[in-house]
């Protein structure tokens, strides 16, 4: 799983440096056009942000924390990053309806995309190592999100404004938010009699500093129409064509937002699945990774993307780093926080990003 894992993402590296030269052509042809002024910032666009590596650096140890702990929210808290922390969202708008606009957004979201594909692949490992990956299920899903991942950003690469992106990601993160929060209330809580077993077993082993690797996923069936797992005892099926189906909607979808899809892929395996949160983190993960690397691909080989990476780089350095942390500190948060995280986390995103996209301003902090 780890040589696979590297593989790809090393692979994705080499991939990108082969096609930097036609990414530099649409860049340069782009800002020809606009004619920007001031001193080169961000891409070597003159009069763009100029860039704090070492606030980069810190903030992808919160994003490969985060996304590692719940599953989701990895790349929209680069988004947050990229977006709202280094101030690029605001200069793409400033930009006008143009080629450079839709450059840096589009450099935006594969960037995002670069950040949250590293911390899946490490998360993807890890939680596998700890028998908390449902592995078949994340196969399922990860072929269905293939086809998604590729088609989009061949047919919106290019075309989408920044303000659009803007609200279309809100109104999303904001529905998701409120559909988790059900998920935390009795009547809710009622209707996951399997997972909630699961996960109160999988808390009294950690409590007991028991071996939890021994009593994790164990696959005991599957046929094209009906796979069976048990963790900690309890028993879990699904038919393989539905996350077949789910995946290519959600990749599709988190691909033109220019995310991971965690925030997606959370409640269609806690609903659909039925799985407790202990398992989510790591089967989303190991999706959003095949994904993202599908998606990354599309963007700089088809559409010519261009990315900063003195940023990147200094970026995925933090994302291992909280990557590596998340798996080993979900264990200690209750299943029902892990929710509540999420359900946090996506009505504050939520509420910014949909006023911010179609108000011209976010009723939230930072304003």
């Amino acid at each position: 799983m780890r040589q696979i894992t590297l593989g790809l993402l090393l692979g994705t590296l080499v991939f990108a440096a082969l096609v930097e030269p036609a990414l530099a052509d649409r860049l340069a042809d782009a800002i020809a056009e606009a004619n920007p002024q001031g001193e080169p910032g961000y891409l070597g666009i003159p009069g763009a942000p100029q860039l704090n590596i070492i606030v980069g650096f810190v903030w992808a140890i919160w994003v490969g924390w985060i996304f590692s702990t719940v599953g989701a929210f990895g790349g929209i808290m680069a988004g947050v990053g990229h977006i709202t922390i280094f101030g690029l969202g605001d200069y793409a708008k400033g930009l006008g309806k143009n080629d450079l606009n839709k450059i840096v957004t589009d450099s935006i979201r594969v960037s995002n995309q670069w950040l949250v594909g590293c911390s899946a692949g490490l998360s993807s490992f890890n939680y596998y190592r700890m028998g908390r990956l449902v592995a078949p299920l994340g196969i399922s899903l990860a072929i269905g999100s293939v086809a998604g991942s590729w088609l989009i950003p061949i047919l919106t690469a290019g075309k989408i404004n920044l303000s659009a992106y803007l609200g279309y990601f809100g109104i999303f993160v904001l529905f998701l938010g409120c559909y988790l929060f059900y998920e935390t209330t009795p009547a809710g809580q009622n209707k996951k009699k399997a997972a909630k077993e699961a996960a109160k077993a999988f808390q009294d082993s950690v409590k007991a500093q028991a071996d939890t690797k021994a009593q994790g996923v164990k696959l005991q069936s599957f046929s094209l129409t009906r796979c069976v797992f048990t963790f900690f005892g309890v028993e879990f099926s699904f038919n393989p064509f539905v996350p077949l189906i789910g995946g290519f909607f959600i990749a599709a979808l988190a691909s033109f937002l220019g995310v991971g899809g965690g925030f997606l892929l959370v409640p269609f395996l806690t609903s659909v699945a039925g799985l407790p949160m202990y398992l989510v983190a790591g089967t989303s993960a190991f999706a959003v990774f095949i994904g993202m690397l599908n998606s990354i691909l599309s963007y700089m080989a088809a559409k010519s993307t261009p990315i900063e990476w003195s940023l990147i780089g200094a970026e995925l350095v933090g994302i291992v780093i909280g990557s590596i942390i998340g798996p080993r500190t979900s264990k200690y948060i209750p299943d029902i926080w892990l929710k509540r995280i999420f359900v946090i986390l996506a009505l504050y995103v939520g509420l910014r990003y949909t006023t911010k996209g179609f108000l011209g301003y976010s009723i939230v902090p930072p304003f």
